[in-house]
């Protein structure tokens, strides 16, 4: 079992490795493509946790206060907050897409 730590997950892109998933995700070329892997990478807890998180950024980029976004999610206040936090401060990684897909609809 390969046992990888967080740091792993922060790569250059100049020295990208055969284990850092990102580099597989980059490669995927539909939408379809994207939900097998992540489906065959992910437990399901793992895929609800991230699809949370998501809904969260697009609530947030909407305004909604912190305590509208846990009723209407669940999501509790806690990672509410990190996430708004790697919004507006993080590796720029939700700032990417959501900007993407404002430019696509």
């Amino acid at each position: 079992m390969i046992n990888l730590a967080y740091d792993q997950f922060r790569i250059s892109h100049e020295n990208q490795s055969a284990g850092d998933p990102t580099a597989g995700t980059a490669a995927l070329r539909s939408v379809d493509e994207c939900r097998s892997f992540f489906r065959d990478l992910c437990t399901p807890a793992e895929l609800q946790a991230m699809a949370d998180r998501w809904a969260v950024v697009e609530l947030l980029e909407r305004g909604l206060p912190y305590r509208e976004i846990h009723k209407q999610t669940g999501v509790s206040v806690t990672t509410i907050g990190r996430v708004a936090r790697y919004l507006m401060s993080g590796n720029g990684g939700y700032r990417a897409v959501t900007e993407r897909l404002k430019l696509n609809a």
